[in-house]
């Protein structure tokens, strides 16, 4: 078992004509994501890498019951894809697309919530189940199959983290890249609930970083809810107040969203949190006795 997506996810690609939809639908499909389909407006009919094209999702989902959806569309457009996708059914949406305004966010995770399905982004790198199912743009090479959850803010440090994890010998149960803007669809709690419940997860990997409160929200659900082993890690403790580092979502307003904050609700939770992502490995074995 594993969380969110499996060998049974049926994925259609939402822009598999592009650039960036093409090029990723071929690495998901050769690591053997079971991709059933795409979609391209006015292409319809045709395909590529050998998987079928449609007009619309509709379309898509009923030709081929596709369950999982994963978005390649320029950010101007990506709302309206989301939407399209929680409204001809299906149940778990990734965004990957980077730049989506927040009120164009905020629009789409609304009408995803009210249609009962999950979205992951926009902005983010997608999620992996290690020897099951790859849905993003992760690299599949540096991932292991193992007993290790991991779920990051930032898609570059996901990598690292699992890089770190595996060349350690601990390999990953599923890795989640939420994105780092400031609306996206599921988030450090509900996640963290899920691995919690998954029995092929031993231990927790969080990687948070400055702006918001989400790691503090997280903190507490951790305190009250999580028995697991967990152990973090905050990126931009050296980030001045006011500046934005990388992500739209990591920026310090007021004296709200330090990366002091966070380490000190984190470990008042029991949460051990690494200086560097190197130190996770080794404090993650000390958690678990091995």
């Amino acid at each position: 078992m594993s969380i969110l997506i499996n060998e049974s996810t049926r994925l259609i690609v939402q822009g598999i004509t592009g650039r960036d939809g093409s090029f990723h639908t071929q690495k998901m499909k050769e690591y053997g994501t079971n991709i059933v389909g795409g979609t391209s407006p006015g292409k319809g009919g045709s395909r590529i890498l050998d998987i079928p094209v449609f007009d619309t999702v509709y379309q898509a989902v009923e030709q081929t019951q596709a369950n999982t959806s994963i978005i390649f569309v320029p950010a101007r457009f990506a709302a309206d894809a989301i939407m399209e996708a929680a409204d001809a059914g299906i149940g778990l949406i990734i965004c990957i697309s980077e730049g989506m305004p927040t009120l164009d966010a905020i629009k789409a995770h609304r009408f995803v919530q009210q249609k009962g399905a999950m979205l992951i982004g926009p902005n983010c790198p997608g999620l992996m189940s290690p020897g099951k199912s790859l849905v993003g743009i992760l690299p599949a090479q540096i991932f292991k199959k193992g007993n290790i959850g991991v779920i990051s803010r930032s898609g570059t440090l996901t990598y690292e983290v699992v890089y770190q994890l595996t060349v350690n010998g601990m390999g990953q149960s599923s890795a989640v890249g939420m994105g780092g803007d400031p609306v996206v669809g599921l988030y450090f709690r509900e996640l963290l609930e899920m691995l919690q419940n998954d029995p092929e997860t031993d231990a927790i990997v969080m990687i948070g970083e400055i702006g918001g409160n989400a790691e503090e929200l997280a903190a507490e659900y951790i305190k009250n809810h999580v028995t697991k082993p967990v152990v973090g890690f905050i990126a931009g403790q050296a980030a001045p107040a006011g500046k934005q580092m990388g992500h739209a979502g990591a920026i310090i307003a007021g004296s709200s969203g330090t990366a002091a904050d966070k380490i000190a609700a984190l470990e008042a939770a029991g949460v051990r949190v690494a200086k560097e992502p190197a130190d996770i490995p080794g404090m993650l074995k000390a958690k678990l006795g091995v």
